[in-house]
């Protein structure tokens, strides 16, 4: 793969701004081997679980199939949620945590739970992500440790504070976070309408890349999602270049994501393990095709799509925490 050698010398600014360096043909090269290597190790995986599940004795396969019809079969749909999700926000760098979370919130699932559930799936979703964007040269390290650093301590000072308040206050707590990410869907639907200037590019400004970090961590820990819309979203309408923001803008969410759910695991344990399993299971089959995918969808249809959609199960989440 063609990259400057230099690229680590320029500053972060000057990387994020920066044209794609990969041609589209190399790229597709590169994506198709890493997603042809993925697929045999991914066999290999399902051979092994087959196998032990064909030793496994009657008895403890009753089990394993109960637990997973539980709930109204709430394993399955969180498969499907989980498989979706990925390749909206590996795609996009956007969406996941929003996603599940007005589905969650829908299910009538505790505030805190909710967070926990997606962050502890997402630890493992957003790592195959991030090592998929690395290989494809997407990830820009400056932009990745600016972000990073503060997104840490702010998912860990939402993390505590949701794990407080969703246990003391969980009425109050799940209209806010509906509210809140009805504000995020609202925030999808306005980046397929950035604002260009005469010569149809991106009007380009100036990011605070520090603070943009510290809350995108805490908003995203205690709402359950939102690192996308604001941090990725924000670069985005600020006219930075797409490949690298939202690479570089899914590493450091890889980082701050394992902050979270270790805090939550301390502090409220883990909860609804079908949740997490088919969260988990969706979203990591998905997430090496989905990176692959960044500059190939169509984008402001996709912003269209799932900031509708958001927006809608944000409404019905609201009604049914404040009149039900």
């Amino acid at each position: 793969m063609v990259m400057d050698k230099n690229i680590e010398n320029y500053s972060v600014e000057e990387l994020v701004t920066a044209e794609d360096v990969v041609s589209s043909q190399e790229e597709i090269v590169s994506g198709t081997r890493h997603a042809t290597r993925y697929l045999f190790i991914l066999a290999g995986i399902i051979v092994v679980g087959l196998i032990v599940y064909l030793l496994l004795p009657n008895a403890e396969i009753d089990i394993l199939k109960r637990e997973l019809n539980s709930d109204n079969h709430r394993f399955y749909w969180m498969l499907l949620v989980g498989f979706l999700a990925e390749v909206v926000a590996g795609s996009m760098g956007m969406g996941y945590g929003v996603m599940c979370t007005t589905i969650l919130l829908i299910l009538n699932v505790p505030p805190a739970f909710v967070s926990a559930s997606i962050h502890s799936a997402e630890s493992f979703t957003s790592a195959a992500g991030t090592i998929s964007h690395f290989k494809l040269g997407n990830v820009n390290k400056k932009l990745m440790t600016a972000l990073a650093i503060p997104a840490v301590i702010g998912a860990v000072i939402g993390a505590l504070s949701l794990s407080f308040l969703g246990e003391h206050y969980a009425k109050l707590t799940k209209p806010f976070i509906a509210a809140y990410t009805l504000y995020l869907g609202v925030r999808i639907l306005q980046n397929a309408f950035v604002k260009k200037n005469a010569n149809g590019a991106i009007i380009k400004k100036h990011t605070n890349i520090t603070a943009l970090g510290l809350v995108g961590g805490f908003i995203d820990s205690f709402g359950g999602g939102g690192w996308g819309p604001l941090v990725t979203g924000t670069f985005i309408k600020n006219g930075r270049t797409p490949r690298y923001v939202i690479g570089s803008s899914t590493a450091a969410k890889c980082i701050l994501t394992v902050a979270s759910a270790i805090t939550f695991i301390y502090t409220i344990g883990i909860h609804h393990w079908n949740i997490v399993a088919g969260l988990l299971i969706g979203g990591i089959v998905t997430a090496p095709f989905s990176a692959m995918l960044t500059a190939k969808l169509p984008v402001k249809k996709m912003y269209v799509v799932v900031g509708v959609v958001v927006i809608i199960c944000s409404l019905i989440s609201f009604y049914r925490a404040v009149f039900l």
